[in-house]
């Protein structure tokens, strides 16, 4: 290692997931790359996943989607969040798709496309039941109305029609076969309108693992993408993509009875050897898993002793003999026994979508693959 600590991210491992969905349930994939690509690199991701076969990107914001567009990337992109006021000219030019949910988002999207002389493709966002996003089943007759209004002049193209599940990932699949059934009464709604979108989508990972009827023409995969798997209690051949390691900078050998760290509410119980990683707060390790999480260092895994701190953690190692440049890792695939993003969520008391994207800018990715490593 030549920095203090790193991220390294195994983009063959991205696209064999992507792969793996395609196979699996014959249907089209967006990879969803938001987030930074959920901390692996946005742009990074998205060559990993298109390699792979996904055909589509899925980014939160305009800024994201300028960005992989700045940076070479050609697929088609969907976004779906962005200000009050926003004009939207920059999107169309740069050939991105918008979703919309309000007469109020047509019209503003139909005014942008005049303006360019481009075409503004559109995904029409319905609220099934999750309450968040997407217009609600009272306004779905008027969103319908104006959109095949603006289609049949020309003002968009509704090239989708989608909606987000909440809970396709829980042991009851809790509401989900009642937003499945709103899903379809509000493709059926649009169609009496003359609406009839290309491109339905509203399964995320773990849907399309174990929803067939949910998968339509494109899953949105995001945290199945970067080898997590979705459904609890089942594996499905997806790879992790991630290993967070540092160097250890420091290491002492302390009497029983030391305290460590802020508070020195960790207290060893006999003479053990103490060893400084450079990871904290700062760089994505939850303060919260303080007390229960580990370490794989040399072989074994060692627990955290003491508060995590804004830069650093301290190991406890016992009597394994352990040197400064000896590699720490925090967690990886979990294939060498270190800790997997499974363990830190656990441990945290939040899921994996948290930790992976919680790995701070200032910890420098590697990109590995089989055409060789870059950084």
């Amino acid at each position: 290692m030549s920095a203090m600590a790193e991220a390294v991210v195994d983009l063959d491992a991205i696209a064999h997931n992507a792969r793996t969905f395609v196979e699996r349930t014959g249907s089209g994939v967006m990879a969803i790359v938001k987030a930074n690509g959920f901390g692996h690199g946005a742009t990074q991701a998205a060559r990993a996943a298109l390699a792979g076969g996904a055909s589509w990107l899925g980014v939160s914001s305009p800024a994201e989607a300028l960005a992989l567009r700045a940076d070479g990337v050609t697929a088609p992109i969907l976004i779906w969040l962005y200000p009050p006021g926003e004009t939207f000219e920059k999107l169309l030019l740069a050939g991105i798709d918008v979703s919309v949910a309000s007469v109020e988002a047509l019209d503003a999207v139909a005014e942008a496309a005049r303006a360019t002389l481009h075409v503004a493709n559109v995904h029409l966002k319905l609220d099934t039941g999750m309450s968040r996003g997407g217009a609600l089943v009272d306004d779905w007759p008027r969103v319908f109305e104006r959109a095949a209004e603006l289609h049949r002049v020309g003002a968009v193209h509704v090239r989708g029609i989608w909606s987000h599940l909440a809970g396709a990932e829980e042991p009851g699949l809790n509401g989900l076969a009642e937003q499945l059934v709103s899903f379809d009464q509000a493709r059926a709604q649009a169609a009496q309108v003359g609406l009839d979108p290309e491109i339905v989508h509203v399964a995320n990972s773990a849907a399309a693992l174990r929803v067939p009827h949910s998968r339509f023409d494109l899953q949105r995969i995001g945290i199945g993408l970067y080898g997590v798997e979705p459904v609890p209690g089942a594996t499905h051949g997806l790879r992790p993509a991630m290993t967070v390691r540092a160097q250890v900078l420091l290491t002492k050998r302390v009497p029983a009875g030391t305290g460590v760290g802020y508070g020195l509410d960790y207290v060893t119980g006999k003479e053990t050897t103490l060893a400084l990683v450079p990871l904290g707060f700062a760089d994505g390790v939850p303060r919260q898993a303080a007390g229960v999480a580990e370490f794989l260092i040399n072989g074994e895994r060692r627990p955290v002793a003491g508060r995590v701190a804004m830069d650093q953690v301290v190991l406890d190692v016992g009597d394994l003999p352990v040197h400064a440049g000896d590699v720490a890792v925090m967690f990886g695939p979990g294939d060498h026994g270190e800790p997997t993003v499974h363990d830190w969520a656990r441990w945290a008391g939040t899921n994996t979508n948290d930790i992976l994207t919680g790995i701070g800018a200032r910890v420098p990715r590697r990109y590995e693959s089989q055409h060789g490593s870059e950084q």
